[in-house]
C-alpha cells in the first residue's frame, strides 16, 4: 500500500487575477469603506477614554 490515495483529490489552485482597472463607482465605493472604518475606530478611541456612550437602561436594584 502507499501513502494516502483514498478520497477526493483536491483541485489545483488557480492562479491570483491581475487587478483590473477600477471604474469611478468601485474607487467611490472603497473610499466610503474606508471613512466608515476610520469612524469606527475614532468612536471606539472615545468610548474607551470617555464613560459610556449611553447612560440609563434597566437598572437592578439588588433584592432577590
Amino acid at each position: 500500500m502507499s501513502g494516502r490515495q483514498g478520497g477526493k483529490q483536491k483541485p489545483l489552485k488557480n492562479p491570483k487575477k491581475k487587478q483590473q482597472d477600477e471604474d469611478e463607482e468601485d474607487i467611490a465605493y472603497k473610499a466610503k469603506l474606508k471613512a466608515d472604518a476610520q469612524a469606527k475606530k475614532e468612536l471606539a478611541n472615545k468610548a474607551k477614554k470617555g464613560g459610556p456612550l449611553v447612560g440609563g437602561g434597566i437598572k437592578k436594584s439588588g433584592k432577590k
